[in-house]
């Protein structure tokens, strides 16, 4: 087999800084490939679903790392595993489902020649291993416990469960942070139901949705939902705090100041909707204080693939699937607490119009990414321009403002990518 060829004779970065990223890195399939080495299979922590979603003994949530397809299950003894969903035979799928229960000693069972392993990746069956009156069949020295499927580290914060394929990642607690931990277990802070499922798909490579949840720059500006209802406002307080390898992004803001009038926004606006724009619902736009504090909205961006949520009273994941270089999958998974009152739960439902695939705030999202996708195509050689607010990949104190979040998405991803 030969080597993966390095990233550096792929592509070669037009700047010492993060201030510009090359068009080429959105769309050269010879990099996409060595992404899926040394990223999604590498010494990071990937997403892998909540805890809630398989809460039982047998409970099996499929999903992807990359292109890899995984199975994430929970044992007999409560125990969370990840495999890879490819049987040791012949490579085919295990696993053909989203989701569902095997019962606690029940198997995962390949269709193509009934290959069966136990929720931990053991192969436990084999058809016809000793042959049939004393023909075919496998050699007396084969060995089971050589033939299970391959398995990732698995750990969690809060409701939150990553895996990772490579034993030298560092712990998860380490790779994310203590702060950005700290965000998951506020958002995380009692247990939860799962309140549904959406997919959403662009047309564009995945790493343009990453710098997109991470862009605080465009928030107020491409989204028209914001300065015509007023839900966000250039000036509210807030911050932009970037873990210490840079490559994840804490963004909050608190509720508007009582000076911070809608119609002041409104005036200042470069886009809005017509001033007869209203809902037919405005009970919508109402944020309860349900965590305590003044934190009215977080878009948590944590590297790799998933996106953690809390706009107004909507609390959500979003998993980022990567489909090959031009193309990317988004998983949203909506979520409440188990003691929400039926009322508080209404909010919520009603309140998720605002987001997920068709959501008035984010639809734009995943146009944003189709349009760039669309753009740079005759242009690989040429880069964008990163430079609001200098070229800091620092913290920051104030949102809206900076592009200091893409730029250090940008650093470390060139650390794992070695460019």
């Amino acid at each position: 087999m030969n080597a993966p060829t390095p990233a550096d004779s792929v592509l070669r970065w037009p700047a010492p800084d993060e201030t510009r990223a090359p068009y080429r890195v959105y769309a050269d399939s010879a990099l996409y490939e060595h992404e899926q080495e040394r990223i999604f299979r590498g010494p990071v922590w990937s997403f892998l679903g909540l805890a809630t979603e398989v809460s039982n003994a047998g409970d099996f949530k499929s999903t992807f790392i990359g292109d890899t397809p995984v199975v994430l299950t929970r044992d007999a003894e409560g125990v969370l595993h990840c495999w890879v969903n490819r049987c040791a035979h012949r490579g085919a799928l295990v696993c053909r489902e989203l989701r569902g229960n095997v019962g606690e000693q029940g198997t995962h069972t390949c269709v193509y020649h009934q290959w069966a392993y136990d929720a931990t990746g053991a192969l436990v069956g084999v058809p016809f291993r000793r042959g049939l009156g004393g023909k075919g069949g496998y050699p007396a020295d084969f060995d089971m416990a050589a033939h299970g499927l391959q398995r990732l580290n698995v750990d969690s914060v809060g409701d939150m469960v990553f895996g990772t394929f490579d034993p030298t990642a560092p712990p998860l607690r380490e790779f994310l942070g203590a702060e950005h931990c700290a965000n998951i277990e506020r958002l995380f802070s009692r247990p939860i139901t799962i309140l549904g499922h959406a997919r959403q798909y662009f047309p564009g490579n995945w790493k343009l949705y990453a710098e997109n949840s991470r862009d605080s720059y465009h928030g107020g500006l491409l989204h028209l939902f914001y300065p015509t209802f007023g839900i966000y406002r250039q000036g509210q307080r807030g911050w932009v705090h970037l873990s210490d390898n840079k490559l994840h992004q804490l963004l909050q803001v608190c509720k508007p100041a009582e000076d911070q009038s809608i119609e002041h926004y409104q005036q200042a606006s470069s886009r809005k909707a017509d001033s007869q724009a209203q809902l037919e619902a405005p009970e919508m736009l109402r944020w309860e204080p349900e965590l305590g504090g003044e934190i009215a909205l977080t878009i948590h961006s944590m590297f790799p693939n998933v996106v953690l949520q809390q706009i107004s009273n909507t609390l959500a994941v979003r998993q980022i699937q990567t489909k090959g270089v031009d193309a990317t999958e988004l998983v949203w998974t909506f979520y409440g607490f188990t003691d929400d009152s039926p009322e508080l739960t209404a909010h919520r439902l009603k309140q998720f119009n605002m987001v997920g695939p068709a959501g008035y705030i984010s639809m734009e999202d995943g146009e944003a990414v189709s349009i760039c996708q669309q753009g740079i195509a005759g242009g690989l050689d040429q880069a964008s321009v990163i430079e609001c607010g200098g070229n800091s990949i620092d913290s920051i104190e104030v949102m809206g403002v900076d592009e200091n979040g893409v730029r250090g998405f940008w650093h470390g991803y060139r650390k794992l990518m070695g460019l």
